[in-house]
């Protein structure tokens, strides 16, 4: 089949969960012998690179501001994608599926999906535009495609119930490389086990601040035991929360912000962490969460659904959006760090059985044939 995704910024990943979702099923596609596509970002993945692991790299301009970079690409996209003859097209997120619309009207003999990664509306970097947008794109998303897949079974419940449509589940997968070196943490002065990490966007919803203000708190009491707390990641046109987030760690030399991370780095900075916390005011699959797990690592997670549909009882569970609580969370995993490391590996063990990437293509691939 000849594939094409459109709506990511492109591959492969450097951070965030549709890139990371595109980059490890069109790659898969392309090793099972499809003729795959993906549409990126000048903005976003270099030039100069036009095929990545067989995936062949179609680079487009887009208009790099805060509301306009997603929406300008894909138009571009979708135009180009009208005089092409794919056999399938598949949209990633309800933002850019909003012009999914166009493929179907004008090309109707071509297979159109689209995957709902997260209700993006809720984010709290958009004003009321963009989030009336993204409602509107919601709508697309779950009304115009042949079909309409979802990474969890709680946004298909939410699908079902608000559009009386059935849609596909098929869950984000992920990819780890564990690895006992050190010398990449090295540099921020970090020991093995001597960190409690975070690895995600710096945008509001991501409830970092919670996690800094709960750690500061155990530090004003003495309960850290020489613990720091890092901070994986750089914002998405969130300069004024990254601000924030570094003022209110300001003078906290036991609070490290490393920026964004790939490669061995991200490895080595996930693999030697004590704990791994995610404070998500709302999410679709967390790709970041299902990561921390496959690393065996311990988990606090907010008590959102979707981190409690993706963790199941392989965690620690704080109150969405209470500092206070996680702050005892915190507590608790400090003063019983011998238990930690069975909870990681149980969570291993989960996310190994349900959140397979060979798996997921295949049931992708099915579902194209369909």
């Amino acid at each position: 089949m000849k594939i094409a995704f459109i709506g990511q910024k492109g591959i492969p990943a450097k951070i965030g969960g549709v890139e990371k979702h595109v980059e490890e099923l069109s790659t898969r596609l392309a090793a099972r012998g499809h003729e795959v596509f993906a549409y990126v970002r000048n903005n976003y993945t270099d030039k100069k690179l036009k095929e990545y692991k067989g995936v062949k790299l179609i680079h487009l301009p887009s208009i790099a501001t805060k509301h306009l970079d997603a929406i300008s690409h894909t138009f571009l996209g979708t135009i180009h994608a009208l005089f092409q003859e794919y056999d399938v097209i598949h949209y990633q997120a309800i933002g850019p599926s909003f012009l999914s619309w166009i493929i179907k009207i004008f090309k109707r003999k071509t297979i159109l999906v689209a995957t709902f990664h997260c209700q993006d509306y809720y984010h709290q970097k958009w004003g009321w535009f963009a989030r009336t947008a993204l409602r509107f794109g919601e709508y697309i998303t779950c009304i115009v495609p042949h079909k309409t897949i979802v990474v969890s079974n709680t946004l298909k419940a939410y699908v079902k119930n608000t559009y009386s449509k059935e849609p596909a589940v098929i869950p984000n997968g992920f990819v780890v490389s564990i690895t006992e070196k050190t010398n990449e943490i090295e540099k921020w002065n970090l020991q093995k086990d001597g960190y409690i990490i975070s690895v995600s966007r710096l945008i509001k919803h991501k409830g970092i601040h919670y996690l800094i203000e709960a750690f500061k708190n155990l530090e004003d009491r003495n309960l850290i035991q020489n613990k720091k707390l890092v901070i994986v990641g750089e914002g998405s046109y969130t300069d004024d929360y990254v601000e924030y987030l570094k003022k209110i760690a300001e003078g906290k030399k036991n609070i490290i912000f490393t920026g964004i991370q790939t490669g061995e780095a991200l490895g080595q900075l996930i693999s030697n962490a004590f704990l791994s916390v995610h404070p998500s005011e709302t999410e679709g699959l967390s790709i970041g969460l299902l990561e921390a797990m496959g690393y065996a690592k311990a988990i606090i997670a907010s008590d959102i659904p979707e981190n409690m549909e993706a963790l199941s009882s392989n965690g620690m569970y704080f109150e969405n959006g209470s500092i206070d609580n996680l702050e005892k969370k915190l507590q608790e995993a400090l003063e019983n760090s011998d238990s930690l490391k069975q909870l990681g590996e149980k969570a291993q063990k989960y996310v190994n059985e349900k959140y397979n990437w060979e798996k997921i293509v295949e049931q992708t691939e099915k579902l194209y044939k369909s």
